[in-house]
């Protein structure tokens, strides 16, 4: 896979099935036209073919009515334009927009009548981003900041466009969407009460308090009033999807005081009251060893049980949780797919159940699962496997103190030995898995080994193993990355002494940290969109006043001891900093400040900066972008390894 094969990156969402219809949304993204595009493609159950169902500039988020007539979804229908939401038969005929809205909208969710559909999306304040076209961005009127969490990476300022849920009648051509909440509790992922009355969301506690890093669950009523209490969690709420017998089951967090950090998401149940009197969340799974990826979207209610992914050292599973559980260990889950293998989303009708899955050799197949058989539907990434994709090999070492150490290889084709890649991923509370991993790919092309390590404090190796670097970066973090690295090299066909490392966001940390204190084992680094310096994050980040002190303490002190830029006059070696300049996870002045430090101590640094991109460059940034950071890498190691 080279950089420009990105192209090849046929990815699909989430899956949509009722009866025998079965939708997809494929995008890829388009280096010319600087975009991401697709539509919506049917996949037939029998195996044939998949063909187009839509064919718009880009369309995503299908969802099916309940009666099966009429299909929403999202669409972009130009380069530049904001996402609407349309509708269409299911047998054919034009797609009609049922939104216009100026910032665009979220994904469309059916009430059970078939007619109305709920989504979220955010209202500009009158004369900002663009809604006055006499006013130029540039010479908006000041905003006046009130809170802490006025701004979000990816979105930018907040306070001034809150999120807002809506509900538009799609029977009546002639209707707009109407908006059903007010404040900035930012209501996300909709989901409505059988009754069709209410429709339930996740948002901050006490609907907007500021600086709430908990979230609640609420009942919106659909024909307006004051949003109603269901439950109050003990951390977090998402997904929530309600039983046939009125409770309602979500995926969430639980966590004291402000650690928000590093819990296992866990299914949980509670009655569904419209009184106005919350009731008691249940956990129905073992708080230890099941974290449900929220990623992979809402849990699906079946006959057997509840559908939830699981992450699990490196994979996504498929687990169906049975009815009545309560604590369930991850071993008491019922494998449906997804071993060895990433489930990205899932969707389930009458005894069928079909996955997208992403294999090491795939970026997301459709799969269905009927009984005990399992059949691949889609074939999207053959493009790319003819082009050539490296395995993925296991690789267990051990560190210092004997805790077992788990990661992964990906070699370069001939004999070797081969120049080596240490490649740290971010989080901490992530991981590197069995999909296929685009960046991993393109290096091992260019003829670098490429070592992927799970140190602890990533997720989907239990609980504890997350929550072991709380108060203790740099420490066993950084023991169990070296373990990895050293079980990798123990092969004759790496080259231990060139070695480089590199890494973003936490795994930019640890590129930063490792530089500082194991200089001599690495040539050069790469260090992206990293946490370099705690105190200027705390008020710089648009997480940074909760984050910090839940990984680092509160104390100023051990701050200062766990951030890189104290110990960069350790520094010598070629040191590139790669950065967005609209990244509000990890600000750019973290980038400027190491960058700054190493040139005034003569270190070869250099930095390279991106405009218009946010943290998320190198996931779904600009595609022209995304090439252009991926030959500057292999440009970088090049001229080092």
């Amino acid at each position: 896979m080279r950089p420009e094969d990105i192209e090849l990156l046929a990815a699909p969402g989430a899956p949509a099935m009722r009866g025998e219809l079965l939708l997809v949304g494929v995008s890829t993204p388009d280096i010319g036209m600087n975009a991401y595009r697709g539509g919506l493609r049917r996949v037939p159950l029998d195996g044939a073919a998949a063909h187009d169902f839509t064919h718009g500039f880009r369309d995503m988020a299908p969802a099916i009515s309940p009666d099966g007539t009429t299909v929403a979804f999202l669409r972009v229908d130009r380069q530049g334009s904001k996402p609407q939401v349309y509708v269409m038969p299911v047998d054919g005929g034009d797609a009609r927009a049922v939104t216009d809205l100026p910032l665009g909208a979220g994904a469309p969710v059916w009430a059970p009548d078939s007619r109305r559909i709920a989504f979220t999306a955010r209202i500009p304040d009158a004369g900002r981003y663009g809604t006055d076209a006499s006013v130029e961005p540039q010479s908006e009127a000041p905003r006046w900041i009130t809170r802490v969490d006025y701004r979000q990476d990816d979105a930018g300022y907040v306070l001034d466009r809150p999120t807002q849920l809506f509900i538009v009648d799609t029977a009546d051509p002639d209707t707009v969407p109407r908006v059903v909440t007010e404040g900035f509790a930012e209501p996300a992922e909709p989901g409505w009460t059988p009754s069709g009355t209410h429709v339930l969301v996740s948002a901050r506690r006490d609907w907007g308090g500021e600086g709430a890093i908990h979230g609640d669950l609420y009942a919106v009523p659909a024909d307006g009033g004051a949003p109603v209490l269901v439950a109050r969690s003990t951390g977090t709420v998402s997904h929530p999807v309600v039983t046939a017998d009125d409770i309602v089951v979500y995926i969430g967090e639980s966590f004291d005081g402000s650690i928000a950090v590093a819990n296992n998401n866990g299914l949980w149940a509670v009655p569904l009251r419209l009184d106005g009197v919350p009731g008691e969340p249940r956990r129905l799974t073992d708080p230890e060893t099941v974290d449900c990826d929220m990623a992979s979207g809402r849990p699906v209610v079946t006959a057997d049980g509840i559908l939830v992914a699981v992450r699990n050292r490196g994979a996504v599973e498929l687990r169906l949780v049975a009815p009545g559980a309560a604590d369930a260990p991850l071993a008491e889950l019922t494998l449906i797919t997804g071993e060895l293998a990433q489930v990205k989303g899932f969707a389930a009708d009458d005894d069928r159940t079909v996955a997208v899955v992403s294999t090491w050799d795939s970026a997301g197949d459709v799969v269905l699962v009927s009984g005990d058989e399992t059949r691949r539907l889609t074939d999207l990434s053959a493009p790319l496997r003819e082009r050539g994709i490296r395995p993925l090999i296991e690789i267990k070492g051990s560190a210092p103190d004997g805790y077992a150490t788990h990661g992964w290889l990906v070699l370069p084709e001939g004999d070797g030995p081969h120049p080596v890649l240490l490649s740290i991923h971010g989080g901490p509370f992530m991981y590197y898995g069995w999909g296929l991993f685009d960046e991993a790919q393109v290096y091992a092309e260019a003829g670098y080994a490429v070592v992927l390590p799970n140190p602890r404090g990533s997720a989907g190796y239990g609980q504890d193993h997350g929550r072991a670097i709380l108060g203790a970066m740099g420490t066993v973090d950084v023991d169990d990355v070296l373990s990895v690295l050293d079980a990798a090299l123990e092969r004759p066909d790496l080259d231990s002494k060139r070695v480089g490392v590199m890494g973003g966001s936490y795994g930019g940390w640890m590129t930063s940290w490792l530089a500082a204190h194991h200089g001599p084992r690495f040539k050069a680094a790469w260090s992206e969109r990293a946490v370099n310096v705690w105190d200027s994050f705390v008020g710089a980040s648009d997480i940074g006043w909760w984050f910090a002190d839940s990984y680092c303490g509160a104390d100023p002190e051990s701050q200062h001891e766990m951030s890189p830029l104290t110990h960069a006059d350790k520094i010598d070696m070629p040191f590139l900093i790669a950065h967005s300049e609209q990244d509000y996870r990890c600000p750019v002045e973290q980038a400027q400040r190491m960058f700054v430090k190493l040139r005034r101590n003569g270190v070869p640094a250099e930095m390279l900066l991106f405009p218009g991109e946010g943290h998320e460059l190198t996931r779904s940034g600009q595609p022209r972008h995304r090439k252009q950071r991926f030959d500057a890498v292999l440009e970088w190691w090049s001229r080092h390894l």
